[in-house]
């Protein structure tokens, strides 16, 4: 009897496993992106693009400048909120802020492979414009820009609280889930850094409480060529634009 008692228990676990396994499999979009905050958009777009017929908005700042700044947010980051400093910081560069999709006032659904091919559209349209191009990509908007700076002649490429793989982001939070069958979205940055030819600076917050310390390590040790390094000393994951090193080490690489 007990032993039945054990197995039928054990066979309860296991369909309660595999029905978390289920849900974190067809649900991790809705785990990895988070548009609601930015949907009250307080600014008009200033520009469109259209890609695959879907519309993507987003913000021009400094226009006019010979030299520009692309910015890939994070993944519940009103990028919109970000004009004003950037303008400021980087006086000499027009910066272009588009939103991802189903972000602020874009159309669409946000995947790994639909905001890759934003990104590189938007480069694509950009560059004749310009002398050079930059990226910024701050959170999960520095896997786009590394999979962009590994497609694309960018300038100087910035991350910003980056990591190395979101399905290893994703095991040091779910140690007993295999995310690495799960995780479509994977955006596994080590991968492609060994293309990227231009300088790199990666920014890290010292009290990042969302990417740990060994992800960012093992990003910097996946580059052939070992990218510049500034850790802004007390700051946090959602904050470290508020400390003078972040502002400081953006305005001395990008000017």
């Amino acid at each position: 009897m007990f032993v039945r008692v054990l197995l039928v228990l054990a066979s309860l676990a296991l369909l309660l496993y595999a029905a978390l396994c289920t849900s974190l499999a067809l649900g991790q979009r809705r785990e990895i992106y988070h548009p609601e905050a930015t949907w009250p958009v307080r600014q008009s777009p200033d520009f469109e693009l259209t890609r695959e017929g879907v519309r993507l908005r987003g913000w021009v700042v400094n226009p006019g400048k010979a030299k520009a700044l692309l910015y890939f947010g994070g993944n519940g980051e009103r990028i919109e909120d970000a004009r004003a400093d950037l303008a400021q910081w980087l006086p000499d560069r027009t910066i272009y802020l588009l939103a991802y999709r189903g972000y602020a006032a874009s159309e669409g659904e946000a995947s790994e492979a639909a905001l890759i091919g934003d990104a590189t559209a938007l480069f694509d349209r950009v560059a004749p414009r310009h002398t050079a191009v930059a990226v910024l990509g701050r959170s999960l908007g520095s896997g786009v820009a590394v999979q962009l700076a590994a497609q694309r002649p960018v300038e100087r490429l910035v991350l910003v609280t980056p990591f190395d793989s979101l399905v290893r982001v994703a095991g040091d939070y779910l140690p007993w889930v295999p995310v690495n069958l799960l995780m479509r979205e994977r955006f596994e940055s080590w991968r492609y850094v060994a293309a990227i030819r231009c300088p790199v600076l990666v920014i890290r917050a010292e009290q990042d409480e969302i990417i740990a310390a060994v992800r960012t390590a093992a990003l910097i040790r996946a580059f052939p060529t070992p990218p510049a390094e500034q850790v802004v000393a007390d700051a946090g994951h959602n904050t470290i634009q508020d400390y003078a090193d972040y502002r400081v080490s953006l305005s001395r690489f990008l000017q």
